[in-house]
């Protein structure tokens, strides 16, 4: 603990309490994006019971989705302004309180607000803030941390999807909705976990009533990743900024956000109309629930290595291309099994979906944080979120009404990869662009780049004024003194002229 003392300040612990937070990271991952595909388990006894089709079933996984992608920017203010820890303990709870209420629904309405709204929401309270609290834990592993994270996505799916179907037998829809709403809990101690890193954070400094608030702004400021402080003004007072806007201004952050639009069209699609394609075609319910627990086993391993893999010194500054070349071969994979309908042929379409899943899932996260720099990516995350929940909204309801218009599910998966393969295009295309364009522009001192060396001095910048607050004690004399070293001189010139009169 002392030598972790001595090094306080100087950058992300990349290990210690960090762990913790990695293994509720992972857990959360695993709800958040497991959750809305097996839910999809239920969707043929929802529509028995209410008598709808199965686009009107699916827009409740479309709405789960949309709100954990959608209120991205509510949950980077909360973050700010609250904290990661109590922001993902209110979460754990509304979206257990979701699922429970779902249970008792007699409309499809009731169920969208219920298992949509509420438990969707509740998961994107926990979702941003461990995403946002893992990067201020790790920067050299940054990218293993990540990988391993979303690892959390896979396992959860393959043991959710099981898990559905057998509570769906034993109880009904109505008992494994009760059920799994209890398991939402496990959230609340995802979110206990998340104490905030150590920093170094404001130095104290007297007020003008002559207390010393600065280690209570310290622990304050740690608690509170997403905040950022403007400019201090005449008065001394910093203004307290929620949501970064100027994010938007970033060349790196909009071809980003482009391609997390387009790829959000297609990506879940497949992934949510898998079980009901393969009972279509006549497997076994079982063995249909089986296929995406194959694409989970697959994805388990495709995201830890994937990150490995991006984490190493050759790879990590071109991590943008690899993460579209991932997202080619997804797309690619939707495209060559869009005719599949042996069992044998599913098996294979899920283990080289669950390979490319997974090597977008572990690199998406990382892009984001290295095109925008840890400090300005909780509203980077946040408006990302916002984006990719418009996507979301359009691109699984658009399927499942195309299902219930063509019974196909051939143009479904054409039209999935094609959204996908345009994404990958598009991102390696714009980011070979954008830095040429970047090389050719002088260098603005107030341009909001895209590089992490531009973020970096930026957060320099902004951690430069809060020093310069403090010397409001001290005497003109010590802060005008030369930069040589004021505080050295000052402490050895006091004691000389104590034994200089002594001699004479």
């Amino acid at each position: 603990m002392s030598a972790g003392g001595a090094r306080r300040g100087a950058g992300p612990p990349d290990g210690g309490w960090g762990w913790v937070v990695l293994a509720a990271c992972f857990v959360v991952t695993g709800f958040a994006y497991g959750f809305p595909k097996a839910v999809s388990v239920f969707f043929r006894a929802l529509m028995r019971d209410f008598g709808a089709g199965y686009s009107d079933a699916a827009w409740v996984s479309s709405i789960m989705l949309a709100m954990l992608y959608g209120t991205g920017p509510v949950s980077s203010i909360l973050v700010a302004r609250f904290g990661c820890r109590p922001v993902m303990l209110a979460g754990g709870l509304l979206a257990s309180a979701g699922m429970v209420l779902a249970s008792f629904a007699t409309r499809l309405l009731e169920l969208y607000l219920t298992a949509g709204v509420l438990t969707g929401l509740g998961l994107a309270l926990n979702f941003q803030p461990s995403l946002i609290l893992l990067g201020l834990y790790f920067d050299r592993r940054r990218p293993l941390a990540n990988g391993l994270a979303a690892a959390g996505s896979p396992v959860f799916l393959s043991a959710l999807s099981p898990l559905g179907q057998q509570l769906l037998e034993r109880f009904g829809w109505r008992g494994g909705f009760l059920l799994l709403g209890g398991l939402l809990l496990h959230c609340c101690a995802c979110g206990a976990v998340m104490r905030p890193p150590p920093g170094p954070g404001p130095a104290p400094r007297t007020d003008s009533a002559g207390d010393a608030p600065g280690e209570a702004e310290a622990e304050a400021h740690a608690d509170r990743p997403g905040l950022r402080l403007s400019e201090a003004p005449p008065g001394g007072r910093t203004r307290r900024r929620l949501l970064d806007m100027t994010v938007c201004a970033d060349r790196a952050f909009a071809v980003y956000a482009v391609t997390k639009f387009l790829m959000a069209l297609g990506l879940f699609v497949p992934a949510i109309l898998l079980v009901n394609y393969a009972k279509d075609a006549g497997v076994p319910d079982a063995d249909a629930a089986f296929l995406l627990s194959i694409v989970g086993f697959v994805d388990i391993v495709a995201r830890p290595a994937c990150g490995a893999l991006a984490g190493l010194a050759r790879l990590r500054p071109h991590v943008a291309y690899l993460f579209s070349l991932a997202l080619l071969a997804n797309g690619l994979t939707d495209l060559s099994s869009a005719r599949a309908r042996s069992y044998g042929a599913l098996v294979a379409f899920c283990v080289a979906f669950g390979l490319s899943y997974g090597m977008v899932g572990a690199l998406q996260f990382e892009v984001l944080m290295a095109a925008v720099g840890a400090h300005r990516f909780p509203s980077a995350l946040g408006l990302v979120l916002l984006i990719e929940a418009v996507a979301v909204l359009i691109g699984p309801p658009s399927a499942g009404h195309l299902v219930d218009l063509l019974k196909n599910y051939e143009v479904i998966f054409y039209l999935a990869g094609s959204e996908v393969v345009l994404a990958g295009v598009f991102m390696a295309a714009a980011t070979n662009y954008c830095p040429r364009r970047a090389r050719d522009s002088p260098p603005s001192p107030g341009s909001g780049g895209g590089a992490s060396d531009d973020e970096d001095a930026e957060a320099e910048g902004d951690s430069e004024p809060l020093p310069t607050e403090e010397p409001r004690g001290m005497e003109p004399l010590e802060v005008r003194s030369p930069v040589a070293g004021p505080a050295e001189p000052s402490v050895e010139a006091e004691p000389e002229p104590g034994p200089a009169p002594e001699p004479v």
